[in-house]
């Protein structure tokens, strides 16, 4: 069940892009499950990657393609994650690179391999290899919706954001897919997410923009609080649109590039926490006045996290006392309680550290009905802010998860 608006909005296509969707029956029949990104020539790449130490052979594979040679094309897969599946995986993950490169004429080097899936299982590389030529056949500029359904697992929609802004005449894009519903806590990036642009931007800082804006975008969104063993992000820079190449933070079309790049990635989080596998609510955890950002970070997810304050949301149950003891076990240093104050939405439910005077039960229950709620923490440590999204557990979150692999 998703929450809000998961619409897919006009995904407008980006020169120098061009994307290739096809059946290869990785695990399930009758779904396209095979995605193959052309990016052009001279086009400039910047990636992140899971932090799990059991990160997947494709995960080990990119990062080492990235750095070694200028990407030519994303080949994806769906159905299986290749992961925890030792030296025949790396050697699958492998295989999917070269063959793609001999087929497309380019090095293997230039090929980034992302799968996503079921843990565990080898992955039938030789489908893969089968489906490749019949996603080459398919390449086109304007294939985003398609690629969005092609990376799915146990996702219930698409997910899509794509905008164009004009700056002295000149109307550049940004589009980008993602994927996830459940495994969610990235500590880099989302499950899966691919966004390109025809902005020209020098490598080095396309990377480090890309770090940033992870950073206040899909890491800050959890599900469940697992980070997965294949999370990746890609951010590809064309150039195609034929200004200078950006390298600083200065001038109109940084602001408005950077502006866009925010929207785009903040979009593609929320959508992941919107479509939460089960998810009757979406809940933003609010977090004022902390000493620093560690901490305030720290309070929200010990919030987002709990499974007794996610399944009260899902209940419409204003049980409070959840937040109060999730905040108290968060690990902030010195914590003062007596000058905390607690909201559910605009309604006061703990004033410093206390039941709020102004605070009855049919107040906080009405919010709770609501399917788009705030929790608003205030610590009153300091100037520091931040803030998390995340959805309730409801009874299909665990009928999801156990019958994941049937």
């Amino acid at each position: 069940m998703a929450v809000g608006d998961l619409s897919m909005p006009v995904m407008h296509p980006v020169n120098g892009v061009r994307i290739g969707i096809t059946e290869a029956y990785i695990r399930y029949k009758n779904r396209r499950d095979l995605v193959v990104f052309e990016l052009a020539d001279g086009a400039e790449t910047a990636a992140v990657f899971t932090t799990n130490a059991f990160c997947a052979a494709p995960v080990q594979v990119a990062r080492q393609n990235l750095a070694a040679a200028k990407t030519r094309y994303l080949v994806i897969n769906t159905g299986n994650a290749n992961a925890g599946t030792g030296p025949t995986g790396m050697a699958s993950a492998l295989r999917s690179c070269a063959a793609l490169g001999e087929l497309a004429n380019v090095p293997a080097e230039a090929v980034l391999p992302f799968s996503t899936g079921v843990i565990g299982e080898q992955l039938p590389i030789a489908k893969l290899e089968a489906g490749l030529p019949g996603a080459l056949a398919a390449l086109q500029a304007d294939n985003w919706p398609a690629a969005a359904t092609g990376i799915m697992t146990t996702d219930t929609l698409p997910k899509g954001a794509s905008e164009q802004f004009t700056v002295d005449g000149v109307t550049y894009t940004l589009t980008g897919i993602s994927k996830g519903a459940g495994m969610i806590r990235p500590n880099m990036a989302t499950m899966l997410g691919f966004v390109a642009t025809d902005v020209a931007v020098e490598r080095g800082f396309l990377q480090e923009l890309l770090r940033e804006v992870t950073e206040q975008s899909f890491n800050r969104v959890t599900i469940d609080g697992d980070t997965s063993t294949n999370d990746a992000c890609v951010l590809v820079a064309t150039g195609k649109a034929g200004n200078t190449p950006l390298t600083s933070r200065s001038g109109a079309l940084y602001e408005a590039f950077s502006a866009a790049l925010s929207r785009v990635f903040l979009r593609l989080a929320q959508l992941i926490v919107r479509d939460g596998e089960g998810a009757t609510k979406f809940i933003t955890v609010k977090v004022e006045e902390g000493g620093n950002t560690q901490e305030c970070c720290d309070v929200a997810y010990a919030v987002a996290h709990s499974p007794l304050i996610k399944t009260a949301f899902f209940a419409s149950d204003p049980n409070w006392g959840r937040i109060l003891a999730a905040i108290g076990r968060s690990g902030v240093p010195g914590l003062d309680v007596s000058k905390i104050n607690v909201y559910l939405d605009d309604v006061c439910i703990c004033e410093n550290g206390g039941a709020a005077a102004s605070y009855r039960e049919e107040l906080g229950a009405a919010v709770m009905k609501q399917p788009e709620i705030t929790i608003r923490i205030v610590l009153g440590r300091g100037q520091a802010s931040d803030t998390v999204w995340t959805c309730d557990f409801s009874y299909d979150y665990v009928k999801i998860n156990a019958d994941y692999r049937s």
